[in-house]
């Protein structure tokens, strides 16, 4: 594992599957009465979050409490950043008060590369979402969730299952995390959106020669359902959004949302997941969203797990002889300090 998790393009093949691997151990914690493992006592990790976050900075502070690290919660509301305070004097603060990991959720893109490269930390940096770039620990989270219901197993990837994510890819950093891990686990990758809601690039250029993104591109719903393995709804980002991407909500839930009719088109092993919060009504319906096949509230859960794995790989936990008796103590995990 390298030092950061700042991208999932930064993730191979055989560094995704450690990651999952050692969830499915870790994940066994969540059945024991008391669910936590001294691995990483005594590192302290501090939760950087300069944007409003409820699933990941809680699933971040549960994982990082199972491992019994120390956890600092930072937000920005109330901070010194609020009166002007530079990203590089509040990680300069923060090393000074010996951080061994910072997770980060930031308002632009490449805020968490940027502390990555920096000399102002000397800990891990992971990228817990960063403006419209990427959303490493949700891919991970997704692709776990997806092996589980697809090809379960302890070093299986997704090699050969087809993966549909629908809605606002142009804002969405969950696509595109999804897509760079998706690919390098072998999955194949189609986005459905209005043209107003794709990225400019992510097809073909045939007068530049540009490759586009490792995927394919439809328009047209219905029509990928029955092929579709995993199918991803994504929620609009109105509060990213400065113009009128879509007529009327109506009509992008008419040709974009998920209900009753579109789910019953879907193979029978087929999941359908949600990165949430979800709309009801708008991309997905509560027929859909309450369904046994949707696998959003089970993707919180596995977050933990994922999360879990990330910072005991990054962090380089210490050996699991002091861990109760039983505690994960496959070779997946040991192996991985």
């Amino acid at each position: 594992m390298k030092r950061h998790l700042v991208s999932a393009a930064d993730l191979s093949r055989d560094d995704a599957l450690l990651i999952l691997d050692t969830a499915e151990e870790l994940a066994q914690l969540s059945g024991r009465a008391v669910k936590k493992l001294p691995t990483l006592r005594g590192r302290t990790v501090v939760n950087l979050f300069f944007e409003d976050s409820t699933r990941t900075k809680t699933s971040f502070e549960v994982a990082e409490k199972r491992l019994s690290a120390d956890v600092i919660n930072f937000s920005a509301k109330g901070s010194s950043v609020s009166k002007g305070e530079s990203l590089k004097d509040t990680a300069l603060t923060l090393q000074a008060m010996g951080a061994d990991a910072v997770v980060i959720r930031h308002h632009a893109s490449g805020a968490p590369a940027r502390l990555a490269q920096s000399d102002w930390l000397h800990g891990s940096v992971i990228n817990a979402g960063d403006g419209t770039h990427e959303h490493p620990t949700q891919a991970l989270l997704d692709a776990f969730t997806m092996r589980r219901h697809l090809n379960p197993g302890p070093g299986h990837d997704l090699a050969g299952r087809r993966v549909t994510i629908v809605g606002d890819v142009l804002h969405s950093r969950v696509a595109r995390s999804n897509v760079h891990l998706l690919n390098t686990l072998g999955a194949q990758v189609t986005f459905v959106a209005p043209p107003t809601l794709l990225p400019i690039g992510i097809e073909p250029n045939p007068d530049t020669g540009a490759a586009g993104w490792p995927c394919e591109v439809s328009y047209d719903l219905d029509s990928v359902l029955p092929k579709t393995d995993a199918l991803m709804m994504l929620r609009v980002q109105r509060e990213r959004m400065n113009a009128a991407f879509f007529p009327t909500e109506r009509e992008y839930s008419r040709r974009y949302g998920m209900n009753g009719l579109r789910l019953a088109r879907l193979p029978e092993h087929a999941i359908v997941m949600h990165p949430g919060p979800m709309v009801r009504g708008m991309e997905i319906t509560a027929e859909v969203a309450d369904s046994p096949r949707c696998t959003a509230v089970e993707q919180v859960a596995n977050g933990v797990s994922v999360r879990m794995a990330v910072l005991y790989l990054l962090l380089g936990g210490a050996t699991l002889a002091d861990a109760p008796a039983d505690a994960p103590r496959t070779e997946t995990v040991e192996t991985a300090q």
